[in-house]
């Protein structure tokens, strides 16, 4: 499945940043139009296990993840288990004088009818993950 990344600068400092990124506990107050449903299961020092509900594009995948939280540089997503299972995200954060620059990396990949149906293509999901990415920056620069 694919393979891709983004890179944004942001006009915003890099504890800022990182901290809306690890809110998982709020993405959906944040993100409502993303993050239909949150439920944070469990947390152990840094890392945490969610169940969330993601919507990329028109369709809605629901997800068992592990968040690995290293402050203030990374953030690591682990999709464990649901419809996205495998899939590893990688979020990096560079302070700046004049911002932060984040970079993520995505190895997307879909499990059981997703993976079937083929309606989800390359393309279609990087462009949809991207939705996702300018949603964030948006937040975070109000």
């Amino acid at each position: 499945m694919p393979k891709f990344s983004f890179e944004k600068f942001l006009n915003s400092q890099q504890n800022k940043v990182f901290d809306i990124a690890t809110d998982f506990k709020n993405y959906q107050t944040n993100f409502p139009n993303t993050f239909p449903s949150v439920r944070v299961l469990s947390t152990r020092n840094n890392v945490s296990v969610v169940e969330e509900h993601m919507m990329l594009g028109e369709k809605e995948l629901v997800m068992m993840t592990k968040h690995v939280v290293n402050k203030p540089d990374t953030h690591d997503i682990f999709v464990i288990g649901g419809d996205a299972k495998g899939t590893h995200i990688l979020e990096t954060f560079e302070a700046f004088e004049n911002g932060t620059k984040m970079k993520i990396l995505v190895d997307f990949k879909l499990k059981g009818t997703m993976k079937i149906s083929n309606l989800l293509n390359k393309k279609t999901i990087e462009n949809d993950y991207s939705k996702i990415v300018d949603e964030f920056v948006r937040v975070v620069e109000i």
